[in-house]
């Protein structure tokens, strides 16, 4: 399974960048750009799981705020 990033095209879309991001992500920067860039490719496990599953990655997870978290 190949994967094409579309985070230039999502971040340009939401007026951000890269450092806004990580900065909202909590993801370092450079990780952001390696991906971005396709140097670093995302784990497919989730990709593959979620296909078997006819889920989407977000259905995989469940959010949970934190209370004490501030942000």
């Amino acid at each position: 399974m190949h994967v094409k990033p579309q985070l230039k095209k999502i971040l340009k879309e939401k007026g951000l960048t890269q450092e806004d991001l990580s900065r909202l992500s909590s993801i370092p920067q450079g990780t952001i750009s390696r991906f971005d860039n396709q140097v670093k490719h995302p784990d497919n496990t989730l990709f593959r799981i979620s296909r078997a599953l006819n889920l989407s990655i977000e259905d995989l997870f469940e959010v949970i705020e934190d209370a004490n978290d501030d942000n």
